[in-house]
């Protein structure tokens, strides 16, 4: 299983396909000027509130637009478009004045880093379950005696008083006594946040000369902005005709059905947006498809032609697989048998998928994190002064993390043994997903890896005391979809600061300031817009369902103390096979279509809403490369960019349409 021309030594995650690269025509050129410089951090930090506010407006008070559950966030990108042309018009009338594309990029990385707190799995999440017990726990529901006296209140908020305006909204949050009940919660919530933060920064620290580097792993979701950013392309980039191409019919497809929406008698196109083809499909055993979501959305189109053949193959591959496997367990009669949720038992194999690629991908790692510490170790005297300096903070800032939240947990009751099969399972799948998502750009959306989830299916909830699966349950809020996820957010920072000219060291005290303004100005916008508009009452796209799950799972669990099921740990194990099996064949065998990531993908419906884009763009992709080869395929790269900028432009000129009019707009996504 070991990855040819790796220094690594043993298994680790397949290479990615170098087909998927963008070519070097487009690919920025370097440049003397720092990137992150005063001007450059003062406009981020003067765009970071805006920013959260406004994405915050759009998805909770008007649930307009779903630009933080996509790997490549809207809005960033929006904000990074709007930026280069003006740049373009200051680099040909007031050159001295322009920005260098290591500015540019660091504007946009502190677009993407405020992005990722303000989003809908961060904490929005946090503020729809913050107050969620205290306000909706109800004699049928039987949460107080059940776990109240567990819970850890100084990380929640409990005077009904203070929540009752909350969720009827027409009040304002700057009352002192409404602030003095948010403010402990919330403060402890931002130390947790940014002790996590600290410890990502440290592994991806670690770890990205190796994956930048050494592995040179493609790093997909970083194309377009290096492209728009380029100095010594951008004009070409901007004046190619297959970017505006591509770009006019995602803008206008999504200005069509933007005015359809509003005006009844214009066209619109719905089929580009997820529609459901199994609630057509009534003949058995046929019908056992069930929730088949077909879509044609011009970004995923784009995005799919920057991943790799085999990955892209694979999850269409494999979401039909596991279709198919559905309507087996009907014909023979195993639907809803074997396991807690039924037969096939996706959640449980993509448990085993997603775990066995932790520990393959940490086994691969083995001697590489050994030379690290040895260079650590040596400091001044290794063969890498500056690299070894870097080591040393990386490894510092792990253990001033892990520090803190041996401090945090300890002080909610979580026992050690827990915290640590707890926090160890979150870390293993957080630097999965941040190499799947360096290596292959695939959309991470994994709702069933919940790590007490993990626990509980896999040892019962009878085995976890009811404090800890309490505490666990706390977090809950942060880890129920991996979507907008910090970790692989900083590695593609660092991946653009390679091309950028950018200085490491400023870049990493910008990711981490921008993490703490991001956390408070989010604070500040969830606030706002709930006590205005009242979190039960207007805004449309408010959190409230992230509460419901939480603690009525941790009501289940407390509720049927369960011992572990034999048929799930054999489903987990069948997904560890897998893996396994195409890992073993994709090594042994040169051109083995079936991508092991694409399977853990597909079974966790992680790609639900974009195999048929991903089917499209593969198909296309294969097409050029067949019959045009590289050259062709490079060709094309401008119009499938095009495709991804033109239809996020259109989505967030929407979302500003829709909070300016007062109304409820088109999304292009969802």
């Amino acid at each position: 299983m070991s990855l040819p021309n790796t220094p690594s030594k043993g298994p680790t995650l397949p290479a990615s396909d170098p087909k998927s690269a963008l070519p070097s025509e487009v690919l920025p050129s370097n440049t003397a000027r720092e990137g992150v410089t005063l001007r450059s951090v003062l406009l981020a930090f003067a765009l970071i509130p805006l920013h959260c506010y406004w994405i915050t407006l759009v998805e909770v008070r008007w649930n307009s637009m779903d630009g933080t559950a996509l790997p490549l966030m809207i809005t960033p990108i929006f904000i990074l478009f709007c930026a280069s042309l003006l740049n373009l018009l200051l680099r040909r009338w007031i050159p001295r004045h322009a920005l260098s594309q290591g500015e540019l990029l660091t504007v946009y990385i502190a677009m993407v880093i405020s992005g990722v707190f303000a989003s809908h799995d961060m904490i929005q999440n946090l503020f729809g379950s913050i107050g969620h017990a205290a306000w909706f726990a109800r004699p049928e529901n039987r949460w107080q005696e059940l776990f109240f006296h567990f819970i850890p209140w100084w990380l929640f908020v409990r005077d009904r008083s203070v929540l009752r305006p909350y969720y009827e909204g027409n009040a304002s949050p700057w009352d002192a006594k409404i602030l003095l009940a948010w403010m402990g919660p919330l403060l402890w919530w931002a130390a947790f946040m940014m002790a996590v933060i600290f410890l990502f920064l440290g592994v991806n620290l670690i770890l990205r000369r190796h994956w930048t580097q050494h592995e040179r792993l493609s790093f997909p979701l970083v194309q377009l902005p290096l492209a728009m950013t380029a100095e010594r392309d951008a004009f070409g980039f901007y004046r190619s005709r297959l970017t505006w191409i591509g770009f006019g019919i995602a803008f206008g497809i999504g200005l069509t059905n933007g005015l359809g929406t509003l005006y009844p008698s214009v066209p619109y196109f719905a089929q580009v947006k997820q529609f459901d083809i199994g609630r057509n499909i009534t003949t058995v055993p046929w019908n056992a498809v069930g929730y088949t979501p077909i879509s044609m959305y011009p970004f995923a189109i784009g995005l799919g032609y920057f991943i790799p053949l085999d990955l892209s193959f694979s999850i269409w591959f494999f979401f039909l697989w596991r279709k198919l496997w559905q309507v087996f367990g009907r014909v023979v009669g195993l639907e809803g048998a074997l396991t807690s949720r039924g037969f096939p038992a996706f959640t449980e194999q993509s448990m085993g998928a997603w775990l066995t690629l932790s520990l393959v991908l940490l086994w691969g790692l083995r001697g590489y994190l050994k030379e690290t510490l040895r260079m650590a170790a040596e400091g001044p005297a290794s063969e890498d002064p500056a690299e070894a300096r870097r080591l040393r903070w990386a490894y510092g800032m792990i253990l001033i993390g892990a520090a803190f939240l041996l401090f945090f947990w300890h002080r909610t009751g979580l026992s050690v043994l827990w915290m640590s099969v707890y926090m160890g399972l979150f870390f293993l799948l957080s630097l999965t997903i941040t190499r799947v998502r360096a290596e292959l750009g695939a959309p991470h959306g994994i709702f069933g890896l919940k790590p007490q989830h993990m626990i509980v299916e896999m040892l019962g909830s009878r085995m976890v005391p009811a404090q800890d699966l309490t505490v666990m349950n706390a977090t809950f809020w942060m880890h129920r979809g991996y979507r907008s996820h910090p970790m692989p957010a900083q590695l593609e920072a660092f991946k653009m600061a390679e091309n950028g000219r950018m200085n490491l060291n400023r870049l990493i005290g910008l990711i981490a300031s921008a993490s703490l303004l991001s956390i408070f100005a989010s604070y500040w916008a969830n606030l706002q817009i709930t006590y205005h508009a009242g979190a039960g009452a207007q805004t449309l796209g408010f959190k409230s369902f992230v509460g419901n799950e939480a603690f009525n799972q941790l009501a289940n669990y407390l509720n049927s103390r369960q011992p572990p099921t034999v048929m799930n740990l054999v489903f987990d194990a069948m997904g560890a096979v897998v893996v396994i099996f195409l890992s073993v064949m994709r090594n042994l065998f040169l051109g083995w279509p079936f991508h092991p990531a694409g399977y853990a993908l597909a079974v966790s419906f992680a790609v639900d809403p974009f195999w048929f884009p991903f089917f499209i763009a593969w198909t296309l992709k294969s097409l050029l490369i067949r019959y045009g080869g590289m050259k062709m395929h490079n060709a094309f790269v401008p119009f499938f960019l095009g495709l991804i900028l033109g239809d996020f432009t259109i989505g967030s000129i929407w979302a500003l349409v829709g909070p300016i009019l007062g109304i409820q707009t088109y999304k292009i996504y969802v």
